[in-house]
């Protein structure tokens, strides 16, 4: 198990450069952002890759339904994003039919951006399962670590299905660690759960009582027992809760950091 370590779209450069750089130095293996309507997370990723040379780089997900493949592959090549450090993350967004959207958009994907190392964003078992069978990456998002041993199973059986090696297995786990990391859980919780009928879905399936669904600590120690019970992923990434500010986000980071 390796671990990421992510953040919101639109953190200023004088925060992400040097936040990249003190992971890096903590052992985290990649840094993530991800991607909404106003910041685009493959901007912050160049932010990044400014200040660390040789971590990672993850974007968790861009939604299909706001960005052609076209576009995203201008913004990379804009932006002088390193291909070979790159995770593109992507999702259906509010589509009906997201799997039907996924299938039919992938040979597309695939033409528009060679090189690139192409994530699913995964909640239930089809969309895990064709993860498993035709992606380099599969990303889980708002998960126990119960539900997601489950979902790991969906995606071994779509790669199995397709005589193929199981691809790697990413997901955020958002984790606070402050005296009021229970409140920050619960309000980052409380957006996702009434976001659309996919996440209500989601939740409802989870049977989890709500501010619960991540890792909300007073210290690191407690911390790190939380994100270790996460094993169904083989790479946990530590989606922070905290202010937007180096020194809040740098303390989250070590205290979560891998070999802690």
């Amino acid at each position: 198990m390796s671990r990421g370590f992510g953040v919101t779209a639109g953190l200023t450069p004088e925060i992400a450069s040097p936040l990249a750089g003190r992971c890096e130095e903590l052992g985290y293996s990649s840094m993530w952002s991800n991607d909404h309507p106003g910041a685009r997370g493959l901007e912050t990723l160049a932010e990044y890759a400014k200040g660390a040379e040789r971590i990672e780089l993850g974007v968790a997900v861009i939604a299909l339904d706001r960005q052609t493949p076209e576009e995203i592959a201008a913004d990379i090549d804009r932006l002088g994003i390193d291909r070979g450090r790159l995770w593109l993350g992507l999702g259906a967004g509010f589509t009906k039919k997201p799997l039907t959207t996924m299938r039919e958009a992938l040979p597309g994907i695939r033409e528009a951006l060679p090189g690139v190392r192409l994530v699913l964003a995964a909640m239930g078992p089809k969309m895990s399962a064709f993860g498993g069978a035709e992606w380099d990456g599969v990303f889980f998002n708002w998960m126990t670590p119960e539900y997601a041993a489950q979902a790991r199973e969906w995606v071994e059986g779509g790669a199995g299905e397709a005589g193929r090696e199981p691809p790697p297995i990413f997901g955020y786990v958002r984790t606070a660690v402050a005296t009021d990391a229970e409140q920050r859980l619960a309000k980052d919780e409380s957006f996702y759960r009434d976001l659309h009928q996919g996440y209500r879905d989601h939740f409802d399936r989870l049977g989890a009582p709500e501010g619960t669904v991540g890792v909300a600590a007073e210290n690191g120690g407690d911390a790190q027992a939380e994100l270790s019970r996460h094993r169904a992923l083989d790479t946990v990434v530590v989606r922070a809760l905290a202010s937007a500010n180096f020194e809040d986000m740098s303390a989250l980071a070590e205290a979560a950091a891998p070999g802690v």
